[in-house]
């Protein structure tokens, strides 16, 4: 097994054992970084840990954790926290937990903004202080095109509540912390995509005939790689037209503004006299 080496950069990967946190890790290993691989499955993290090992050269270090449990999820911040050659964190951990709201099990709603909240908070927190001090690093967020779906009805788009939610979270929370890390050296980015060509939705036994073509996970990592270095807060691996966003963040921006700065109550929202 190749030694750790302080010359080479190291990222921690979040469900690392498939999809797009394996796809994340084959691309960081080929770029020559050592990496951190957690997930829940062991025999795949070994397995891949193995093979990038002997392909790539690089060191691998498998942290089987469910960042749902609290206990698990403080084993990985205090590597995060303690590891002064992390340059990069993806927070990629995730799964769906389609239900309607009103039948949805309250353990699920825990565990969902256990791992798409607490985990990506706590993480990026454990992280953060150790790259700010060397005055470089990156934080990737991988949330998902559902974060902007609130205003859609379910039907072919699945019923997600409280994945859609915590999936907002992640793009707000991005937005904000990349503003108080301005030049601290420190990027951050949070990544939307749409469907991808993954096993997330066929262990939940969707149907996804109705839903639109698929994303490869190689696809997903490219894009957000691009946008790292492009500085892009926000990545849409599938927008075409990225004046969409920026229009969005525009009108985000003037109806805070817009609100704030009213005094008085809106004329709509006044009782009669």
């Amino acid at each position: 097994m190749p030694a750790p080496s302080a010359a080479r950069p190291r990222a921690l990967v979040t469900g690392a054992s498939s999809g797009i946190g394996l796809t994340f890790a084959e691309r960081l290993a080929a770029q020559g970084h050592d990496l951190v691989l957690v997930a829940r499955r062991r025999d795949r993290l070994e397995q891949l840990a193995t093979r990038l090992r002997r392909d790539a050269g690089v060191w691998t270090d498998v942290l089987v954790a469910d960042l749902s449990d609290p206990d698990q999820l403080a084993e990985v911040e205090a590597r995060a926290a303690s590891d002064e050659s992390l340059v990069l964190l993806v927070n990629n951990a995730g799964f769906g937990g389609y239900r309607p709201f009103a039948s949805i099990d309250p353990k699920v709603i825990d565990d969902l903004i256990g791992v798409h909240i607490r985990a990506v908070a706590r993480l990026t927190r454990a992280a953060l202080p150790g790259m700010i001090r060397r005055g470089s690093g990156a934080i990737v967020n991988v949330a998902s095109l559902l974060a902007l779906s609130g205003p859609l009805a379910p039907d072919p788009l699945p019923h997600r509540a409280t994945y859609a939610g915590a999936k907002a979270f992640m793009l707000t929370f991005a937005q904000a912390l990349a503003g108080e890390l301005k030049g601290a050296g420190v990027k951050v980015q949070v990544c939307l995509p749409g469907r991808v060509n993954t096993e997330f939705h066929t262990i939940q036994g969707m149907d996804v005939s109705a839903l639109p073509p698929a994303m490869t996970a190689d696809e997903v990592v490219t894009a957000s790689l691009a946008a790292l270095a492009a500085d892009e807060v926000v990545c849409v691996p599938g927008l075409a037209d990225a004046s969409l966003l920026e229009r969005l963040t525009e009108a985000q921006v003037q109806l805070f503004r817009g609100a704030v700065m009213q005094s008085a109550l809106a004329q709509r929202y006044r009782l009669p006299t």
